[in-house]
């Protein structure tokens, strides 16, 4: 695989991933609240809905990526390891810095969400250049259930503090 083609795709990735994240956050409320356009997007500002932000931009990258690099053998896999090491990252960071605050703040929340985007891409980045075997299938399955995991909690989440929403209180999209 040549080296600068993968390192200008990674580029091109953050970049696209977050506008795309960026993006995600408003077309909820864009669409009219379209419950369709509520499956990859934000619908309220729990922990939950802002990982979407990150989750499905980097799933498209990753989906555009393997067509790219599919000689790679470990390409799908290694995008899989750095979006779950994305939506980790955003989960920890998150509830140890407001425990710590006792309330979020909007510049670290942005600020975290382009590091963690980062973070994954590196990892996944330095993931492919190792050349180490890696289960695409399991990685397949995996993002398959994230996937389907994220549309279903919009509409069914469970009543625990990673869904609600800390403004209203709410959970979900209804």
């Amino acid at each position: 695989m040549e080296k600068k083609k993968l390192v200008n795709f990674q580029i091109f990735s953050i970049i696209l991933e977050i506008i795309l994240g960026t993006l995600f956050h408003f077309t909820f409320e864009w669409s009219n609240k379209n419950i369709l356009m509520g499956a990859f997007s934000s619908v309220n500002e729990s922990t939950w809905e802002h990982l979407k932000l990150a989750f499905f931009p980097m799933l498209l990258t990753a989906i555009i990526g393997f067509f790219i690099f599919d000689k790679n053998k470990n390409f799908f896999c290694s995008k899989a390891i750095g979006i779950i090491t994305t939506i980790s990252f955003i989960i920890i960071f998150f509830y140890t810095y407001t425990g710590i605050l006792g309330r979020n703040l909007s510049i670290i929340d942005i600020l975290s969400f382009v590091f963690a985007i980062i973070l994954g891409e590196y990892i996944s980045f330095k993931r492919i250049v190792s050349n180490t075997d890696c289960n695409n299938n399991i990685s397949l399955i995996l993002l398959t259930v994230l996937f389907f995991l994220f549309i279903f909690f919009t509409y069914n989440p469970p009543k625990i503090a990673l869904f609600q929403d800390p403004l209203t209180g709410l959970y979900g999209i209804f």
